[in-house]
Order: structure tokens, then sequence, then C-alpha cells
């Protein structure tokens, strides 16, 4: 897979009515070079038996779509972080298989990389022309004003670090211990971190 530009990691919590329009969607949307790895906690997720009905369908290349049980224990973080390790490319993209996350933003994320020299690329939804559309009222609220203090007091250049959504580049995650405990801080610890070593980091605009 070293010819692979992207790596997209795909967590999954018994996604077995999503998985298939999840796919389908990444593999029509984003036209950049990549594997997709489906990370899955046990071996009973309903996600798999509708994985493996959607690659018997499919006539794709080996290892387009690799299925990644997870290494460190149950969860979210455990997941995106195994995704992360065996992600093969140079860049490595995390989205979720809940459909909340747009896939044709991957290819902006992999291009203001390529162009910026970014080791990390966040998917905002609180700059000009995002946006954010449901949820828990309170939680939206705290998300934004955490992005946005963030940015204007502390100096981050992007509006939004709590965003999950999120391109790295691999050779900044080789070089960078992952310390969260709980669940989607990771990606903010990644961003703090690559901020705080001078790292160039972009963003751009999700819904």
């Amino acid at each position: 897979m070293a010819e692979k530009l992207l790596s997209i990691v795909l967590p999954v919590y018994n996604e077995g009515e999503n998985i298939r329009e999840a796919l389908t969607r990444l593999l029509a949307k984003v036209k950049t070079s990549c594997e997709i790895l489906v990370v899955y906690d046990f071996e009973e997720d309903t996600t798999l038996p509708a994985l493996a009905s959607f690659l018997a369908e499919k006539n794709m290349e080996e290892g387009k779509i690799r299925k990644v049980r997870n290494a460190y224990g149950r969860g979210v973080l455990y997941a995106i972080k195994t995704g992360l390790e065996k992600a093969q490319s140079k860049y490595v993209v995390v989205t979720m298989a809940d459909l909340c996350d747009p896939p044709e933003v991957i290819d902006e994320m992999v291009k203001k990389a390529e162009e910026e020299d970014c080791v990390l690329v966040c998917g905002s939804r609180y700059m000009k022309g995002g946006s954010q559309t449901g949820g828990p009222v309170l939680k939206g609220f705290l998300s934004r004003c955490a992005g946005l203090s963030l940015h204007f007091l502390a100096g981050i250049p992007v509006h939004d670090v709590t965003n999950s959504f999120k391109l790295y580049r691999k050779s900044f995650l080789a070089g960078n211990k992952i310390e969260s405990t709980g669940g989607f801080e990771l990606g903010l610890e990644l961003t703090v971190k690559a901020f705080l070593q001078g790292e160039k980091i972009g963003e751009v605009p999700t819904s």
C-alpha cells in the first residue's frame, strides 16, 4: 500500500445499518488514492456481516478496504489509536461511520496539507463556510466556546479543535505519543501538541 497517499480510519460500533452507505459515499466522493480501515471492537459487532456482504459485492483492488481489530480495548479512543497506528499512508484522516462528516471535504484536507506543508488539518464547523446542524444544544455551545476561545485567546490557528474529523501526517503521529485516556479529546491533544511544536496546522470548512 506504499503508493497510497491517504488512509481513512473509520471507527465503528454496531454500524450495520450505516456501513454500506458510509463506504459507498467515501468510495464515490474521495478521489485521492486511499485505503479505508474499518476499526471494530469485537467480533459480534453488527458492522462486520454488513461489511462482509458489501465487500463480496464489490470488485475492488485488494487492500482497498481493510478490517482492523481494536488492539487496545473497547472504545472510540482505542479504535482511533489503533487505526492511526495501522495506517500505511502519508496522511491519515479520521471520520465517523454515522454519516456525520461529508466525505467530499477529505480531498480538500489532503490538498491543504500538500500545498501548505501541514502536519494536521482540521475540519472546522466554526470557520467561515462551516456549519453545524442538530445535536444537543449545550454540547454544541460548549464545543464552539472551546474551539473559538483556544483560537482567539491561546492563538491556535484553527477554529474547531474539538472536532474529531481531522487529517494527520503519519510522520507527525509517529513522533508523538498519544496520552489521552477518555475519548474524542485525542484530536484536541494532537492539535495542541502540533501547535506547541511549531508545526504547520491548517483547517478547511466542514458541516
